[in-house]
């Protein structure tokens, strides 16, 4: 319950952002550059949390981040999903030949670290957000994988499945009328648990440089920015990576909680 409330405080700041932003997240004012965030001396209410290198509103460019962080979330997280459940079903349900190769293309991704790849493919194909989601969807499937694998395995013994086959139904029938909505619990533990390490990576990939470019504001590129003033203005990365930690960890509680009320019986 903790998770999911601040997980839901998080999509309702992205939600609402534009109508809760004191000022313009992309607005530049070299007069009011490294402005201090209220607790500090000089500090203001007209900048909450200070202003950033360039002068922008550091609370505004936060909250703008908080949506970008949640669309990199979800959209890698579920083209993962697609992948990596696909193949898992298959894998699990067909055996055989089929589960070898799809095991070995599953070994050949984790002979590969993801953010290494990501690096790579990015260095080549260029940034943007929707270049992120899709490398990154690329590369996190594989836990998808792995636990749908061994949960078809399990389910596809099950007297439902097998009477299925006894009456004649098709292959597809059965693994997506029969199969896939008893697994949809793995799905969603996974799920929660990539969308956490999607922010992570695409946090990395920003603060490097080779994700989401500015002016969209991300917390990544807000470290980056900050880094130079790390010693006098703390905050400028402080602030950021407090948010990043509460999403993951937000992201983290609501898996471990899907996991003791959609798989009581497993440890997924």
């Amino acid at each position: 319950m903790f998770g999911a409330v601040i997980l839901g405080f998080y999509i309702v700041i992205a939600l609402a952002a534009p109508w809760i932003t004191p000022h313009d997240p992309y607005a530049q004012s070299l007069v009011r550059r490294l402005r201090p965030p209220v607790w500090a001396p000089n500090g203001s209410w007209t900048y909450v949390l200070g202003t950033d290198p360039f002068g922008r509103d550091y609370l505004s460019r936060l909250i703008y981040a908080t949506r970008t962080a949640l669309t990199v979330a979800a959209a890698s997280a579920l083209a993962a999903g697609l992948i990596g459940s696909t193949l898992g079903l298959a894998a699990g349900y067909f055996r055989g030949r089929v589960d070898q190769v799809i095991s070995l293309i599953i070994s050949t991704r984790l002979a590969f670290p993801s953010l290494l790849i990501a690096l790579a493919v990015l260095q080549v194909a260029g940034s943007g957000l929707w270049i992120v989601v899709v490398v990154l969807g690329l590369t996190l499937w594989d836990r998808f994988a792995v636990v749908l694998r061994t949960a078809v395995m399990q389910i596809s013994r099950q007297d439902y499945v097998l009477a299925a086959r006894s009456f004649g139904s098709s292959h597809m029938r059965i693994m997506f009328k029969e199969i896939a909505p008893n697994v949809f619990g793995h799905f969603l533990v996974v799920f929660s648990y990539e969308a956490g390490q999607a922010v992570l990576a695409a946090t990395a990939l920003s603060f490097l440089g080779l994700g989401i470019q500015a002016p969209q504001p991300t917390w990544g590129l807000m470290m980056a920015e900050g880094r130079n003033w790390l010693l006098t203005n703390p905050w400028l990365i402080a602030n950021a990576g407090i948010a990043l930690m509460f999403l993951v960890l937000a992201m983290n509680l609501v898996g471990d909680g899907l996991r003791d009320i959609l798989t009581p019986n497993e440890k997924v």
